[in-house]
C-alpha cells in the first residue's frame, strides 16, 4: 500500500476525527488540524494508531495560516495526497435575528476557510499531476432549513466551488468532490431530547441517525477514486433523493 499524506481540517472531533483515525488505522500519514491546541492525552490517542500523526493548530478561515498549513505539510511529507476540508461551524438564527457576526462567522470557516486551503493545495498538486480535494458540505446545502440561512448558503457555496476546482484542475488530474452529510450523530446531537431526535428522524428514511464512520468510509473510497470528479454524495439515510 502507498501511504498517503493527508490534510484533514477540524479533525480534533466528530466527523473530522472520525476520518483522520481511519486513515490513521489504514498506515497514513495525517495532518491534524484544529483551531486550538489538542491535550496531550488527544495527541497520544491519535499517536497510537499506525499511522503517522502531525498536529498543525489555526484557524483555515485565516488566509495566512491555511496558506502556512500546506507549506508546512509540502516541506515534512514532500507531498499532499488529499485535502479533506471538513472544519466548519453553526450559528443559528432566524433570518430576522441573524447578525452580520453570526453570518460572517459561519461563512468565513465553513466557506472561505474551505477556499483558501483550496487555493493553496492546488499549487501543490497541479504541480504533482495528482491529488484528491474532499470537501464537507450537508444536505442543509442542498435543500436549506430554517434558522440556518448562515450555515445554508456557507454549504451550498462549498458544492459550487467543488465543482469548479473539479472542472479547473482536471486537466492534471486533480480531483475535487463534496459530501453532504445528514443528521449524524455527534456530541451536538447527543444534547438533544428524545423527542427532537424523533421529529428529525421523520424525515429520514432509514430511521436512524447517521455515524461519523460512515462518512469517513465515504471520505477514504473516494481518495482511492481517480474517475470520479465533481460530485456531491449524500450521507443522509435517504434524506434527500435527487433523480
Amino acid at each position: 500500500m502507498d501511504t498517503k499524506t493527508i490534510i484533514v481540517t477540524g479533525s480534533s472531533r466528530g466527523i473530522g476525527k472520525a476520518i483522520a483515525e481511519k486513515f490513521l488505522r489504514e498506515g497514513h500519514t495525517v495532518v491534524i488540524n484544529g483551531r486550538s491546541e489538542l491535550s496531550e492525552e488527544a495527541k497520544t490517542h491519535y499517536s497510537s494508531y499506525k499511522g503517522t500523526a502531525h498536529f498543525i493548530a489555526g484557524d483555515v478561515s485565516d488566509p495566512t495560516f491555511a496558506k502556512a498549513l500546506i507549506k508546512e505539510t509540502k516541506k515534512q511529507f514532500k507531498k499532499i495526497d488529499v485535502l479533506v476540508n471538513n472544519a466548519g461551524i453553526t450559528r443559528d438564527n432566524l433570518i430576522i435575528r441573524m447578525s452580520d457576526e453570526e453570518f460572517d462567522a459561519t461563512l468565513n470557516i465553513n466557506l472561505k476557510g474551505t477556499f483558501y486551503t483550496s487555493r493553496e493545495v492546488a499549487k501543490v498538486m497541479l504541480k504533482q499531476r495528482a491529488g484528491h480535494i474532499i470537501n464537507l458540505s450537508s444536505v442543509v446545502g442542498t435543500v436549506g432549513n430554517p434558522g440556518q440561512a448562515n450555515y445554508a448558503a456557507s454549504k451550498a457555496g462549498v458544492i459550487g466551488l467543488t465543482k469548479s476546482l473539479a472542472k479547473e484542475l482536471a486537466p492534471r488530474g486533480v480531483l475535487s468532490n463534496a459530501i453532504a452529510p445528514g443528521f449524524i450523530e455527534s456530541d451536538m446531537t447527543g444534547e438533544l431530547s428524545e423527542e427532537v431526535k424523533e421529529k428529525a428522524l421523520e424525515a429520514v428514511p432509514l430511521s436512524r441517525l447517521g455515524k461519523a464512520e460512515e462518512v469517513a468510509e465515504l471520505v477514504g473510497f473516494l481518495s482511492d477514486q481517480h474517475y470520479i470528479t465533481g460530485q456531491v454524495f449524500h450521507v443522509d439515510g435517504g434524506m434527500v433523493m435527487n433523480g
